[in-house]
C-alpha cells in the first residue's frame, strides 16, 4: 500500500499528457481565502521536488517566479520598448540595430534565468573578432541594461553580464588631425562654397560638428564691445547642440569662445548672403548653419559637403576624413604651437587633458581668448610664406 504523504508536505504526480512529475505546495492564502499553490515539473521525481524547493525559497524571499519562458530576447525587446523613452530616436534607432544583429541571435533563445558568465564571456569572445572595442562595449552595454531592468522586475535573480568584462576587439580607424599645411589647403579649397563658414568656424574655434549644427545667429556676436573693461571681443556662444532637448553634450560643456578674425570675415559674408537669399519659402530658424531653405542640416549632409570639399584639397583622400577631425586639427594645432594642454581643454569644453570624452566642468566664464589669438597668428604666419 502507497504511504500517503504528510500533511505540508505538498503533492507528487505524474502527468501523463506532459510525460512529467508535477510537484506541488501550498505556501499560502490570499486575503480572499484562496489557497496559493507553486508548482513544478521535471522528469523525474527527484527533479520535480528540487525545482520546487528551488520557486519556495525564492518566494519565502519575496522573489516573484519569472515565467518559463521568459528569454533573454524578450527581455532585451522590453528593454527596447521601455527602456530607452525620452532619448533621441537615432539612439533608439542604432540599439535596436545592434541587439536585433548581435545580442538576440546569439543568446536570445537562452533562458534568462539560466543565462550563466561563460554564455556571456563565450559571446564576447567570438564577437571580438570581428567587432571593434567600442562596438564590443554598446552590445554588452545593451544586454546588462536589459537583464538589470529584467532583475528590477523580479524575472532573475541576479545580473551575470555584470561580472563579464569587455575584450579588446579589431582596432578601429584612429581619428586624425590635419596638419598646418594640410589645413591651408582645406581652407582654401572651401572658398566660395557654402561649407566655407562652417570649415572655418569648426577649424579655428574647435566646436563639435552637433554644437555649429544647431547654432543660432542669438548666439553670435561679430562686433564684441571694445568700450568694456576689459574688452569684450567678437564671440560665440557654445551653448546649444542638436541633441535631444537642444543642450550640449552634457550642461558642462557649455563655454564662450572669442571668434579669431578670419572667422568673424566669413560669418559676416555669410550673414549678408543669408539675408540676400531669404525668400517666402526660407525657414525662420535663426541658424547659422542652415540648408538652402534654411532649415536644420543633417549630419550625413554635412558629412557629404565636407568630403566634396576634401576632394578639391591637394594631397587628401576625401574617404579618410570627416568633420569631426576639424576639431582634432584644432586641438593639434594650438598644441603645435605651445598653447598649454590645459588651456586648450578649457577651449574644447573638457575638464581634464587626459580624455577628450571624460567628465566636463561648467564654464560659466568670461570669453576665452586664447584661441581665437593663437589661431590669427597661426593663419597670419602661413599666409605670409
Amino acid at each position: 500500500m502507497t504511504k500517503r504523504r504528510s500533511r505540508g508536505d505538498g503533492g507528487l504526480h505524474w502527468d501523463e499528457s506532459r510525460q512529467r512529475w508535477i510537484a506541488s505546495l501550498t505556501v499560502g492564502y490570499t486575503p480572499a481565502g484562496k489557497r496559493i499553490v507553486k508548482k513544478a515539473s521535471g522528469k523525474t521525481k527527484t527533479a520535480a521536488k528540487d525545482k520546487l524547493k528551488e520557486i519556495v525559497r525564492d518566494y519565502e524571499d519575496g522573489l516573484a517566479i519569472a515565467p518559463g519562458d521568459y528569454t533573454v530576447e524578450r527581455a532585451v525587446l522590453d528593454w527596447l520598448a521601455y527602456g530607452l523613452i525620452g532619448r533621441d530616436q537615432r539612439t533608439v534607432d542604432s540599439y535596436t540595430i545592434l541587439c536585433m544583429k548581435h545580442v538576440i541571435p546569439a543568446l536570445g533563445r537562452r533562458k534568462l534565468r539560466d543565462l550563466s558568465a561563460e554564455d556571456v564571456d563565450r559571446w564576447l569572445a567570438a564577437k571580438a573578432k570581428t567587432l571593434s572595442t567600442r562596438t564590443l562595449q554598446i552590445i554588452r552595454s545593451c544586454l546588462n541594461r536589459s537583464v538589470k531592468r529584467a532583475m528590477a522586475r523580479d524575472k532573475v535573480k541576479r545580473n551575470v553580464v555584470e561580472l563579464c568584462s569587455v575584450p579588446a576587439g579589431r582596432a578601429g580607424r584612429p581619428s586624425k588631425a590635419l596638419t598646418f599645411a594640410q589645413a591651408s589647403a582645406v581652407l582654401k579649397a572651401a572658398e566660395g562654397t557654402w561649407m566655407e563658414p562652417y570649415v572655418v568656424v569648426s577649424l579655428l574655434t574647435g566646436a563639435r560638428t552637433e554644437e555649429l549644427r544647431a547654432l543660432t545667429w542669438d548666439h553670435v556676436d561679430l562686433e564684441g564691445n571694445p568700450y568694456t573693461n576689459p574688452p569684450v571681443p567678437p564671440h560665440v556662444a557654445v551653448w546649444r547642440s542638436v541633441r535631444v532637448g537642444g543642450d550640449t553634450k552634457t550642461r558642462k560643456s557649455r563655454r564662450t569662445l572669442a571668434l579669431p578674425r578670419r572667422c568673424v570675415d566669413v560669418l559676416k559674408a555669410h550673414r549678408d548672403d543669408q539675408r540676400r537669399r531669404q525668400g517666402d519659402s526660407w525657414s525662420t530658424t535663426g541658424l547659422v548653419f542652415a540648408s538652402a531653405a534654411g532649415t536644420e542640416l543633417d549630419a550625413s549632409n554635412v558629412r557629404r559637403a565636407f568630403r566634396t570639399v576634401i576632394k578639391e584639397a591637394e594631397g587628401l583622400n576625401a574617404a579618410e576624413w570627416t568633420p569631426r577631425e576639424l576639431r582634432h586639427s584644432f586641438v593639434s594645432l594650438l598644441s603645435d604651437n605651445g598653447i598649454p594642454l590645459e588651456e586648450i581643454s578649457r577651449l574644447v569644453g573638457h575638464s581634464s587633458t587626459a580624455v577628450t570624452e571624460a567628465i566636463y566642468r561648467k564654464q560659466i566664464r568670461p570669453v576665452l581668448q586664447a584661441g581665437a589669438i593663437a589661431m590669427d597668428r597661426i593663419f597670419e604666419r602661413g599666409e605670409e610664406t
